[in-house]
């Protein structure tokens, strides 16, 4: 087995460098509080996300899990009165430790301006202090809501988009799972951008990108351990937690996958889009050469990263028929 790295592209290695003076490959637990500080500190008010006026923007505060603390949803819809628009239901990356509903959402706001969609943006509680469930239920309980309430925000039940990044991503692939498994809202599509969906960090790729990139093996067991404690890795972890732990792919919404040749969830990414083939399903999937972790977010100039950006836009565009 080699653990020679593949190459970054050129074009990201550069931005590599610089990122790497304040993002360290590694993350460890103790580096969480502050970080969460700076993300809170840059937190933009609604009125900085609408875009010279083209989305109302608001905060709705909305039942959380049965038993659990309520939640916050980002909504954002057009300004122009229109029929029931698309929704994309994003949830958002930070490694299950980090990041709120803010975080991300540029990129989902630039696909409902173009394809003239409703964003809700979701915010979950995070692990080590929130660990396994708590973060999906809170996900599948914005979903019921934003599915119960789209008529009242502008959109359309039957064409909502499930989509997120990084941890957002392997929750957007275990919430497609669990509403499947409980028969609740059904997604007509699932976007899963480099998506966290292995705790076991057991693959060839992880293994390469030691030390290397953006989010390493180190910080990806730090992420599924803060979620799932001593589980981690172990023969009990459930699909909810880890959808690579799945054992019926069956009967999910069209999938697009995308993920970068050199970083830690390579393998699993690929892996994962081949049983959804194999269990029947349809899937689309994008390895895009020499891409680090969250590549087309810190390098949206790369030519890489509008490749990325454009395939992702042409991929909603064919679902949604526009």
């Amino acid at each position: 087995m080699s653990m020679v790295p593949p190459p970054f592209d050129p074009e990201l290695a550069a931005v590599l460098e610089v990122v790497a003076e304040t993002l360290p490959s590694t993350f460890t637990i103790d580096m969480v509080p502050a970080i969460r500080q700076g993300i809170a500190a840059a937190r933009p008010d609604p009125e900085a996300l609408d875009q010279d006026g083209f989305f109302e923007v608001e905060d709705r505060v909305v039942p959380g899990p049965e038993g659990a603390p309520d939640i916050s949803l980002l909504i954002a819809r057009p300004a122009v009165s229109a029929g029931a628009r698309s929704v994309f239901y994003h949830v958002h990356g930070g490694g299950m430790v980090l990041g709120d509903n803010r975080t991300g959402t540029d990129m989902v706001l630039g696909w409902a301006r173009e394809l003239d969609a409703v964003v809700v943006s979701v915010e979950y509680r995070l692990a080590p202090e929130n660990p396994y469930p708590a973060a999906i239920e809170d996900v599948y309980a914005g979903l019921v809501w934003t599915a119960e309430h789209a008529k009242e925000i502008g959109g359309d039940a039957e064409r909502i988009v499930i989509a997120g990044a990084s941890a957002g991503g392997g929750l957007t692939a275990a919430l497609a799972l669990l509403t499947r498994d409980r028969k609740g809202p059904q997604p007509i599509g699932q976007l899963l951008m480099c998506p966290m969906l292995d705790d076991r960090n057991d693959t060839v790729s992880s293994h390469q990108m030691a030390g290397l990139g953006v989010w390493d093996h180190a910080s990806n067991e730090m992420g599924w351990t803060a979620l799932l404690g001593d589980r981690r890795g172990g023969p009990n972890v459930p699909a909810h937690a880890a959808p690579a732990r799945a054992e019926d792919l069956s009967g999910l919404p069209p999938a697009f996958l995308d993920i970068g040749s050199a970083e830690t969830f390579r393998d699993e990414t690929v892996a994962y889009a081949s049983r959804i083939w194999q269990a029947g399903g349809v899937a689309e999937l994008h390895v895009w050469p020499g891409g680090f972790h969250g590549y087309d977010m810190m390098a949206p100039q790369a030519e890489v990263s509008r490749a990325t950006q454009t395939a992702r836009l042409r991929w909603l565009g064919r679902l949604l028929g526009e």
